[in-house]
């Protein structure tokens, strides 16, 4: 009986599902291992951790022309409310991109 050479994608095919399987194997061990069976859900690990207050500040400037109220929480701006004076309708700033918008009917 003559044998038929096998094609190189074949011996690619098997040896890469031999690897992920072997990882596959190796990593459920692993982390067998290192979890005990009386562990906390991740759910549950979340819920215990103390919940971090941040600080929250809201700045006033004003001068001549309006006045900004801005909202930080973390140190990150979260809002910014231009009152213009001189009879001028009032407006937000987006903090990211700086674009302006107007409450039209405000209520």
């Amino acid at each position: 009986m003559r044998s038929t050479p096998l094609p190189k994608q074949f011996f690619t095919l098997s040896l890469t599902l031999s690897l992920l399987t072997c990882n596959l194997a190796w990593g459920q061990t692993a982390a067998s291992q290192a979890a005990p069976a009386s562990s906390p859900t991740p759910l549950a690990a979340a819920q215990a951790k103390p919940a971090v207050e941040q600080r929250t500040e809201r700045i006033r400037v004003e001068d001549g022309g309006a006045v900004i109220d801005e909202l930080r929480v973390g140190g990150e701006t979260k809002s910014i409310d231009v009152q213009p004076k001189g009879g001028m309708p009032s407006y937000q700033v987006a903090p990211k991109s700086g674009e302006r918008s107007w409450k039209v009917l405000g209520f």
